[in-house]
């Protein structure tokens, strides 16, 4: 029996004082890795908290990292902010049509990504509830309605207003969602 790849959760949060669904106007403020060890957040200048993220991916085991709509936002926001910073990312993106979407690609990109980091393949966790999930049980397939359907209890708060958060409560936030991206994965196979 082959043993199981470890899961990394892994969240962004953005700059909401301004357009911070546009990596070219709004910057990341924090990130959030969750793993079999425990959580971890990454703050500060924006370029040294992508190479720490990026720093940190690359001391893991290999394994599976966990986003939960990461094709379409998450990883393509981190390759444009690290680009802008001059921060090289063992990031790799292929652009791939065939992942649906409800909604515009990121300003900026045409789709939705395939993606590996150091080694680290990458699972869209919300390509695997909404594929059978949300039209099985007519449910919304958002990251909270789904870990609340499973019984698991996400972190809250007004995502219009992430700048007024306090880093605890920031870091609280984003850890919950990289967390519930990871258990969510690891409760699917692939």
């Amino acid at each position: 029996m082959q043993a199981r790849l470890p899961v990394y959760g892994l969240d962004i949060e953005t700059d909401t004082s301004v357009d911070g669904l546009d990596p070219a106007v709004g910057g990341i403020v924090v990130v959030a890795l969750s793993g079999p060890e425990g959580d971890e957040v990454f703050d500060g200048s924006e370029a040294d908290m992508l190479a720490a993220v990026d720093g940190r991916l690359a001391g893991l085991t290999p394994g599976v990292l966990a986003t939960w709509n990461g094709a379409y936002f998450d990883l393509p926001f981190l390759a444009d902010r690290a680009a802008h910073h001059r921060v090289v990312l063992g990031l790799r993106l292929t652009l791939d049509p065939r992942i649906p979407s409800r909604r515009d690609p990121l300003p900026g990109h045409r789709g939705a990504y395939r993606a590996c980091w150091h080694g680290h393949r990458h699972v869209d966790a919300y390509q695997l509830y909404r594929s059978d999930v949300g039209p099985a049980l007519g449910i919304s397939c958002s990251l909270k309605t789904i870990a609340r359907l499973v019984g698991l209890k996400p972190v809250e708060v007004d995502r219009t207003r992430i700048h007024d958060l306090s880093p605890d409560a920031l870091a609280a936030y984003v850890a919950s969602d990289a967390r519930l991206a990871r258990l969510l994965a690891e409760r699917r196979a692939w």
